[in-house]
């Protein structure tokens, strides 16, 4: 299996997740202070949205490297 191949695979499968899920969630340390005994800290929780058209095409891409470079 060659590099294009993996490529396209991992796109497809990427653009998939993509439209299934719509975005991802993640935690960010933002604030964090240390006054004595006391320690303080503060999560905030950010969300990243694929958009619907970055799904498609990704796996437009994909199967556009997997049929043109099987040749």
């Amino acid at each position: 299996m060659n590099a294009v191949r993996i490529l396209a695979i991992l796109l497809i499968v990427a653009g998939g997740l993509g439209l299934m899920y719509g975005g991802f969630t993640y935690t960010k340390d933002t604030h964090e202070a240390k006054v004595g005994p006391i320690e303080l800290s503060i999560k905030d929780k950010e969300t990243v949205n694929i958009p619907i058209w970055a799904g498609v095409g990704a796996i437009a891409a994909g199967v556009i490297l997997l049929f043109v470079r099987s040749k």
